[in-house]
């Protein structure tokens, strides 16, 4: 069993424990047209921890789908989040396996800023390969 850590305070940003339901795509062409479900379990100003079903890498972009009241949480401590079709564009920055199905993932928050520095444009990561221009 690890010891408890008590030491000063490493993260930048103060932590929010919120318990609720979000819905989520990879944003890869053959995932993006699938709609994932999972629970955020706390959330801060540049990001949010949350349990999922799927096995993400770091580095990997998703789209996160909140209930109204999450989403504006977000908005609130991120002013410059990016948010697409009432979601919210994050970048995975760390996964924890919890058991074989289950995984804690890290998410930083991609501000407007950034977006184009990620590579981020709707129809390369949010449109399913056979879908209209």
């Amino acid at each position: 069993m690890k010891e408890a850590y008590h030491g000063p305070e490493r993260r930048q940003f103060l932590r929010l424990e919120h318990t609720s339901p979000v819905n989520y795509k990879v944003c890869k062409q053959e995932t993006v047209s699938k709609l994932f479900s999972g629970y955020t379990i706390n959330v801060s100003q540049n990001g949010l921890l949350c349990k999922i079903k799927e096995n993400v890498s770091e580095g990997e972009i998703l789209w996160l789908s909140f209930d109204r009241a999450t989403l504006v949480i977000c908005e609130e401590l991120e002013k410059n989040v990016f948010i697409y079709q009432n979601g919210i564009v994050g970048k995975v920055v760390r996964t924890k396996p919890l058991s074989s199905e289950t995984f804690e993932v890290g998410i930083k928050f991609l501000t407007r800023e950034e977006k184009n520095l990620t590579n981020i444009y709707p129809k390369v990561h949010f449109m399913p390969e056979n879908a209209e221009s």
